[in-house]
């Protein structure tokens, strides 16, 4: 496997079996990435991991194929997206109207229920025979779109969200804006004060029922609003966006990406460098070795 030599690994004959048995219709390093961490999990016992990384980095794909390769190797793998954890659009304009408007917009921190999210991962640790109700999200319709059950017993909880993983910024860092949104938009900083502040309490909370973090790690913002626009074009053509209304969006995650680009390297135990051509060109494992 190309991916662990990246970073002095030798796979081991179920992992290799595994990538060998994944969907061939999906990325090839996401494949091995796949067959790789959920080996590991399945020989270390892994309970509940995060898997944070910028818009577009590929955190759903990987997260279906981890799903897949428990399935093959005999271990249960749950996944949970924040994305469908995000508050209503009626929430969200309720937040608008009390705190910043610009919490209309999902994405942030602060419109996501996260801590509804924390305890369906809490439950589901706790026992082995719970039902928790799971909503599921409408990017189309910008909207909630109903639930679903996710019922125990799970092997591995796996939480997938472009901001898992986030913490606060340090003192002074939101002083400065970061783009043009929040310079016209957010000039008394009420709006990133406030994400922050989500951050320090329900997101935290989320992050304490995680026993590891995997961070794909996008090159740059560049690559974000590229790969973001591409998956902007496999929506129907009636909800796409249009490249300004998008380009406005992205900026909405702009700091958050930006901190956790500088941060999570440090702290992930497993961080997937990816390249502009999106490939993973670089892989730090539990922090014995890396190369870029």
């Amino acid at each position: 496997m190309r991916i662990a030599q990246l970073a002095g690994l030798t796979p081991s004959a179920a992992a290799l079996a595994c990538h060998r048995a994944l969907p061939g219709d999906v990325p090839e390093d996401y494949r091995q990435l796949a067959a790789l961490l959920v080996d590991d999990w399945q020989r270390r016992n892994v309970a509940s991991v995060g898997v944070g990384g910028g818009q577009g980095a590929g955190k759903s794909t990987l997260a279906r194929l981890l799903a897949q390769a428990g399935e093959l190797l005999g271990r249960r793998v749950l996944t949970l997206s924040l994305d469908d954890f995000y508050l209503t659009r009626a929430e969200r304009a309720r937040l608008a109207s009390t705190v910043h408007p610009l919490f209309a917009t999902r994405g942030p921190p602060g419109t996501h229920d996260a801590a509804r999210l924390a305890d369906a991962v809490r439950t589901l640790r706790r026992d082995a025979a719970a039902t928790v109700a799971v909503p599921r999200f409408d990017k189309g319709a910008d909207d909630r779109n109903g639930q679903v059950s996710a019922r125990g017993p799970v092997d591995t909880i796996v939480v997938e969200g472009w901001c898992v993983g986030a913490r606060a910024g340090k003192a002074g860092e939101l002083a400065e804006p970061a783009n043009a949104l929040e310079r016209e938009e957010d000039a008394d900083g009420t709006w990133r004060r406030s994400i922050d502040d989500a951050l320090l309490g329900d997101y935290a909370a989320l992050h304490q029922q995680l026993d590891e973090l995997v961070f794909l790690a996008v090159p740059d913002l560049s690559a974000v609003l590229r790969w973001r626009t591409q998956q902007e074009q496999e929506r129907p053509p009636a909800q796409r966006m249009a490249a300004a209304d998008l380009a406005r969006f992205v900026q909405h995650y702009e700091r958050i990406t930006r901190r956790m680009i500088a941060d999570l390297p440090t702290r992930a135990e497993v961080v997937a460098y990816l390249n502009a051509s999106h490939r993973i060109s670089g892989l730090r494992w539990r922090a014995e070795t890396w190369r870029r």
